[in-house]
C-alpha cells in the first residue's frame, strides 16, 4: 500500500511560444529605455504545471499516493480531471471560481533564452486552503505564494508530519530570518546548488552546519549529481547520464518526488538520492515538466542498471 504525501505548492498552466529567431536581433541594447517589439510564434503549447502538480505527477509514476495542496481558479476543470485520471486525490485542490489558476507565459528562442510573465492568480490565496487534520507519512513544502509556504509549513510541524523544504523559485521572497524559520520546522532542505550558495549567503551558516539540526540537507548538480549532507558528512551521489537533454524545466520538481517516494517508503537517504536522480534523468530527456512517460517497471530498470537499487514491486 503506498503512502500518503501532501504536496503543498503551485499549481498553473505555462504557455510555451517560441519564436524561430533570436531575440538579439531585435532587442537593441541603446532601445530597451522605449522598447516595444512583438514577435512571430508558430509554436505555441499549454502545459499543466506548478510545483506542486510536476511533483505529483512524477509521484503518479512511481505509484505513490500525492495528495497536492494548493488553490486553482474557475478555469481549473480540465487540470483537475486530468489529476484525477491518474489516481491523484483531489480534495485538497480549493477552487476559486472568481479567479484565474496561475500562469506561466513564456516566449523562448532558437538560443533557449526566455522572456516569461507570471500571473498568480488564485495562488495568492493559497494560505486559506488549511490541510489540518489531514494525516501523511510525509509532505513537502514546495514554491506558493510565501504566505501559504509558511501557514502550511506552521501546520504540518503543529500535526509532527515531516516536512521537506524545497525553497526554488521563491528564494527571492525570503530573508535570512525566514529560511531560518522554516529550517526550524523542517526536516529536509533540498535545493539546487545556487539556491544553496543563497541560504548560506542569507543565514550565515554552512550547509554541514544547517544539516546538524535537520535529518538531512540535499543539494542537486544537475547533470554532476547530488550532494547528501547527513550526520556530519558529506555524501555524493553520481548522477544518472540523460538518453537526451532536451528541457531542464521541471527537473527539480521529478527530483523532490524521488527523494518523496523514497522516505516514504523507509528506504535510506542515500537511495532515495538515488530514485531522485534516476526520475531527474528521466525528466530532463522530455519537454514540458509533465510529458516524460516512463513506466515503473523502466523506473525500476534505471535505478537497479545504475545504482544497483531494486524498486519494491
Amino acid at each position: 500500500m503506498s503512502r500518503k504525501i501532501l504536496v503543498c505548492g503551485s499549481v498553473a498552466f505555462d504557455t510555451i511560444a517560441v519564436f524561430e529567431g533570436h531575440f538579439k536581433d531585435h532587442i537593441l541594447a541603446d532601445s530597451v529605455q522605449s522598447l516595444s517589439v512583438s514577435f512571430f510564434v508558430p509554436t505555441l503549447r499549454k502545459e499543466y504545471g506548478g510545483c506542486a502538480g510536476n511533483i505529483a505527477y512524477n509521484l503518479c509514476l512511481l505509484g505513490g499516493s500525492p495528495v497536492p495542496v494548493g488553490t486553482v481558479g474557475g478555469d481549473a476543470d480540465d487540470y483537475l480531471i486530468y489529476m484525477r485520471k491518474l489516481g491523484m486525490d483531489t480534495s485538497l485542490l480549493r477552487v476559486l471560481p472568481e479567479l484565474y489558476t496561475a500562469q506561466c507565459y513564456i516566449t523562448t528562442d532558437l538560443d533557449n533564452n526566455q522572456i516569461a510573465s507570471f500571473h498568480p492568480g488564485a495562488m495568492l490565496r493559497a494560505a486559506e486552503n488549511d490541510l489540518t487534520g489531514h494525516d501523511a507519512d510525509w509532505a513537502i513544502v514546495a514554491p506558493d505564494s510565501k504566505d501559504a509556504m509558511f501557514a502550511h509549513a506552521r501546520r504540518l510541524h503543529a500535526q509532527k508530519i515531516p516536512f521537506l523544504f524545497d525553497l526554488g523559485q521563491a528564494m527571492p521572497l525570503f530573508s535570512g530570518e525566514d529560511m531560518l524559520e522554516m529550517l526550524n520546522m523542517a526536516r529536509i532542505l533540498s535545493c539546487n546548488d545556487y539556491e544553496a550558495s543563497v541560504v548560506v549567503q542569507r543565514t550565515g551558516r554552512s550547509l554541514a552546519d544547517i544539516a546538524g539540526n535537520l535529518q538531512a540537507v540535499i543539494v542537486t548538480h544537475g547533470g554532476d549529481g547530488t550532494s547528501l549532507y547527513t550526520e556530519g558528512v558529506e555524501t555524493r551521489v553520481a548522477p544518472v547520464p540523460a538518453e537526451e537533454v532536451l528541457d531542464p524545466t521541471g527537473c527539480g520538481d521529478a527530483h523532490r518526488a524521488g527523494l518523496l517516494h523514497g522516505l516514504s517508503e523507509g528506504w535510506s537517504l542515500l537511495d532515495a538520492c538515488r530514485l531522485a536522480n534516476v526520475m531527474g534523468s528521466l525528466k530532463i530527456a522530455s519537454k514540458g515538466t509533465q510529458n516524460h512517460r516512463p513506466t515503473r517497471e523502466d523506473i525500476a530498470a534505471m535505478l537497479h542498471k545504475h545504482y544497483g537499487v531494486r524498486l519494491p514491486a
